[in-house]
């Protein structure tokens, strides 16, 4: 699956750290780690209660606490897209709240202007195009994400894409944010909100509705409504699967229970993504293993699956066209 073309449109940031790099980091700062993220597994994770999510955040917090210097930044952007070059990826689009680490790089806009730099350095020393789609937090105050939409947008011509919304979808309403998305779309961005992964296909529908989605992060709870699955593949609203964190947070028991088949038959776009591989211990091309093991998806359905994630990439024109060549002839060869 590392040889067959493809871009990773759902990579959140500090998530895609080596486990290595977070212990290095850890020792450089005297940071104490839970054990669950020192033990050399990926943590056992339910998040499908509050006291779940709790933890699961607790641990992504504590990883967090660990990138203190722009350097670090830096680190991990290039070894982030040196993984992704490994697993075949030609496109990233890295996921970031600039507010999480603003208090230790001096600030939002200079927090931001360090992640930038260092997603423009990783891209030209190591060849992937990446871009960056910020993410405001469901957890904070709206007039939060309406800042870091119209920051973003501000920043859209240093390499930001799109405008997304994280965290426990089971707080906050998705209206609620509705102004900074508007925000966000006229300026130019995509519209990328996390939904229907934690609760069901409501929350999709919501961010259809509310916050005029391009894209989903996960999507997979749509399969309980068909009708929405419907209005998915009509617009072509492209869902953000990420197999392996489904299982690893207790929305499936079994990577065979991930609905991607039913995505698939049902006519909805997919980009499957790793999420945070430094909790859930899988990267890129492990999904599509998932898609190929557990779901029996064929070459030809496999190399269809990485044709939807460049369509819905926001790459420009000749790196989509290099990239779906390219997958066609993975799969001629």
């Amino acid at each position: 699956m590392s040889q067959l073309p493809k871009a990773h449109l759902h990579l959140h940031f500090t998530g895609s750290m080596r486990p290595t790099t977070l212990l290095e980091l850890a020792d450089k700062y005297g940071v104490h780690l839970p054990s669950a993220l020192t033990s050399g597994e990926p943590p056992k994770l339910r998040a499908t209660d509050e006291r779940g999510w709790f933890r699961f955040q607790r641990l992504y917090d504590a990883a967090r606490a660990c990138l203190r210097e722009p350097e670090d930044i830096q680190r991990l952007v290039r070894e982030a897209a040196q993984e992704d070059l490994k697993d075949g990826s030609g496109w990233l689009e890295i996921q970031v709240d600039p507010t999480s680490y603003a208090p230790r790089l001096g600030g939002l806009i200079p927090a931001l202007e360090v992640i930038l730099d260092a997603v423009d350095s990783a891209s030209r020393e190591t060849g992937l195009g990446m871009r960056v789609l910020v993410a405001a937090n469901r957890m904070k105050h709206p007039l939060d994400a309406r800042t870091l939409a119209r920051l973003a947008v501000r920043y859209a011509d240093r390499g930001i894409v799109g405008f997304g919304l994280s965290n426990d979808e089971r707080r906050g309403m998705a209206r609620d944010f509705d102004r900074a998305f508007a925000i966000a779309r006229d300026g130019g961005l995509l519209s990328a909100p996390h939904g229907g992964e934690l609760t069901g296909p409501a929350s999709v529908r919501d961010c259809l509705d509310d916050l005029h989605a391009h894209r989903i992060g996960h999507g997979v709870r749509a399969v309980e409504d068909p009708r929405l699955l419907k209005r998915l593949a009509d617009r072509g609203v492209t869902c953000e699967v990420c197999p392996a964190s489904n299982v690893a947070l207790g929305v499936y028991e079994k990577p065979e229970d991930v609905p991607l088949r039913t995505l698939f038959e049902a006519g909805v776009p997919m980009a499957l993504g790793a999420d945070d591989p430094l909790l859930f211990g899988s990267r890129l091309a492990a999904q599509y293993e998932i898609a190929r093991t557990h779901h029996g998806f064929t070459d030809a359905e496999l190399a269809e699956l990485a044709r939807q994630s460049v369509r819905a990439s926001a790459a420009p024109v000749d790196v989509r066209e290099k990239l779906l060549a390219g997958i066609d002839a993975w799969l001629a060869g």
